[in-house]
């Protein structure tokens, strides 16, 4: 082999390997004070309630050029926040969330679904009090993105679905209070 041939080879075998680099999956740390899932529900017909869980963690895998990704969950349910301190332990009782014996729920997902090189869907399995079912987030927006003040990639996205409480063995003065339960998850994430 010439020196020539060997130096194109080289620099082919570089070039591939920091393509491979650039497109390898990234994985990205829930940032806990910008992640906030939120549920709503009609309280009697007279209003949509909304309240939102304060304390989440969890990771997100994101390849942009391979389009796939994951998204691993957890939420405190102890956090829960409905802007009333005693609405919060009654919320957390064992007819609604039970959390002293479920204090956490998980969603962990099974499928990302892209378009024009961004996320659109997450199909994936939400826990809550200890039942898992199917749900799909639908994307609603989505930015990835060095961050200005942390120097760092991060990410970004909303996500919403809705589920029925009963179905978590969470129903109790359903169908007065709405069975319905939307939730709405605004989630910011920093590259590890």
């Amino acid at each position: 082999m010439t020196k020539l041939n060997r130096i194109a080879a080289a620099l082919a075998f570089a070039t591939v390997a920091a393509t491979s680099a650039i497109a390898a999956p990234q994985t990205y740390v829930v940032e806990g004070t910008h992640t906030f899932p939120r549920f709503s529900y009609s309280h009697f017909g007279y209003s949509t309630q909304l309240s939102r869980f304060d304390k989440t963690t969890g990771t997100v895998v994101f390849d942009a050029e391979g389009k796939t990704g994951s998204v691993d969950i957890v939420i405190d349910m102890t956090s829960v926040n409905t802007g009333f301190a005693d609405f919060n332990g009654h919320i957390q009782g064992e007819d609604f969330l039970d959390t002293a014996k479920f204090p956490k729920a998980t969603f962990k997902s099974t499928k990302v679904v892209y378009q024009d090189g961004k996320p659109t869907s997450i199909d994936g399995q939400l826990t809550i009090k200890g039942v898992t079912k199917p749900v799909t987030l639908t994307v609603s927006a989505f930015q990835a993105m060095p961050h200005p003040m942390l120097k760092k990639a991060a990410l970004g996205a909303n996500a919403w679905t809705v589920i029925k409480r009963s179905e978590f063995n969470a129903g109790k003065f359903a169908p007065y209070v709405g069975d319905d339960v939307r939730i709405d998850i605004a989630i910011e994430a920093i590259q590890q």
